[in-house]
């Protein structure tokens, strides 16, 4: 009984001893995401409209993160979307990447949005946060129709999601109002009318994220990488500025500002300001644009050719050529600089219609002041300045005469035995009628019936 024991008790210390050594070796196997990578996390925001901007931005992202050897670049997505042909163009770029890279979805990673996490190694995204509802729509807000460019972006979608391992056919629901996506995993159908666009629970139960963080450092330290090792790429000034430069409702008031500052110093030369000011804002428009990408250098070659044209068409007769080709090349020039041109036709005529109205007030109230006048003959020929076109007869007022002809309202009257052309003030005096001389101005004599005494 004794021995049975004490074996016992030897083989439970035997097997106590055993886990005593390998627990530590057990504790130190690595998952797949928790083995400590080598590298820099490099974390680009994606907070913008996906427009040229933006791609610029990222461009110079990726180049900094392959300059310091970064081992991931995480982008911390929170955008409505934008440009098709831009997103295509950024979506090549991550796919292509040599550097490991992770979509941290911290907020909407709507319509184009959605294409760049797909296009990622990695998709993470934080609660609350949201992928999908990428289907195309115009600058109204309105989806798209033509069948064509909807099954490019649905196939583009697809693609990027197969590349990933992920369900083709709810990247193509994201994308396509009319296909019926059946998703089991979390009890839904997607019907003809509606879009895909899932919420970070519903993204990991369907495949779309890989895991749920907090923050971008989280999702970093997932995969395996140090939390102190983590940089994020700021924007420059010129950046920032371009930002704001190219708001659609600052690029309206610049605009405004420009048009009409530049007209109004033209039409009322010597105030100086208004074309400061107009030109300043010219350069600031062309430069927040060129800054941002939408902009090259034949906007400021448009630019500057139309604004001397307009300028000479004020100087020399051209029947219009010149003002008509100024005015396109300048429409042309701000149309071009701009990011999409249907806004941006909308700025222009929104602000050229408010510069008409000032324009307008100003060549009012400075009407003796303006450039008209130096085609207009301003001196008066009146007789305090020397000047005489006719014998004034001013001493024929008040006389009295006889009519020689009817008058009707011109024709001939006698004044002390002086033939004189006379007119009435309207009314018909017949022959041999006396009348009384009312007013002289040169040789335009006035009568009027004579009252008798």
């Amino acid at each position: 009984m004794r021995g049975k024991r004490r074996k016992k008790l030897t083989g439970s210390m035997m097997l106590l001893m055993l886990l005593t050594l390998l627990l530590p070796v057990w504790i130190g196997i690595p998952s797949a995401h928790a083995a400590e990578k080598s590298g820099a996390v490099y974390v680009i925001p994606v907070d913008k409209p996906i427009e040229q901007g933006l791609g610029k931005f990222m461009e110079r992202g990726f180049k900094e993160a392959e300059k310091m050897n970064a081992g991931l670049i995480i982008l911390d997505i929170n955008t409505p979307g934008g440009r098709v042909d831009t997103a295509d163009a950024l979506g090549t770029m991550i796919k292509d990447s040599p550097i490991e890279t992770l979509a941290f979805v911290r907020g909407d990673a709507a319509s184009a949005g959605s294409f760049l996490a797909l296009n990622a190694d990695k998709i993470v995204m934080s609660p609350g946060s949201m992928i999908g509802a990428a289907a195309m729509v115009d600058s109204t807000g309105k989806h798209v129709d033509d069948p064509k460019l909807v099954a490019y972006w649905t196939s583009k979608m697809e693609g990027a999601a197969q590349k990933s391992g992920r369900d083709g056919d709810i990247a193509a629901g994201m994308a396509d109002v009319n296909m019926v996506v059946e998703m089991p995993e979390i009890n839904k159908t997607k019907q003809k009318g509606e879009i895909i666009a899932l919420s970070a629970e519903d993204a990991l139960k369907v495949g779309y994220a890989d895991h749920i963080s907090d923050t971008p450092e989280e999702a970093a330290a997932w995969l395996g990488y140090s939390q102190e090792n983590v940089f994020k790429l700021e924007r420059t000034a010129a950046e920032n500025i371009s930002t704001f430069l190219t708001n659609p409702i600052v690029m309206t008031i610049l605009l405004f500002l420009g048009i009409a500052g530049v007209i109004i110093e033209l039409i009322v030369p010597g105030f100086g300001v208004p074309g400061i000011v107009g030109i300043v804002c010219f350069v600031l428009y062309f430069s927040g644009n060129y800054i941002a990408g939408f902009a090259g250098a034949e906007t400021w070659v448009l630019f500057t050719v139309g604004l001397v044209m307009m300028i000479l068409e004020m100087f020399i007769p051209s029947f219009g050529i010149l003002g008509i080709l100024g005015s396109i090349a300048l429409v042309a020039g701000v149309v071009r600089a701009a990011y999409d041109t249907s806004d941006a036709f909308v700025s222009l005529g929104i602000a050229f219609g408010a510069a008409l109205v000032v324009i307008a007030i100003i060549a009012v109230v400075f009407k003796d002041r303006g450039i008209w006048n130096r085609f207009i003959l301003s001196d008066k020929l009146s007789a305090d300045r020397g000047y005489s076109s006719a014998a004034e007869r001013k001493e024929l007022i008040g006389l009295q005469g006889i009519s020689l002809t009817p008058l009707r309202p011109a024709g001939t009257a006698m004044f002390d035995g002086e033939r004189v052309d006379v007119v009435t003030d309207g009314a018909f005096i017949p022959v041999d009628t006396p009348i009384i001389v009312i007013k002289a101005e040169g040789s335009r004599i006035v009568v009027q019936q004579a009252l008798p005494v």
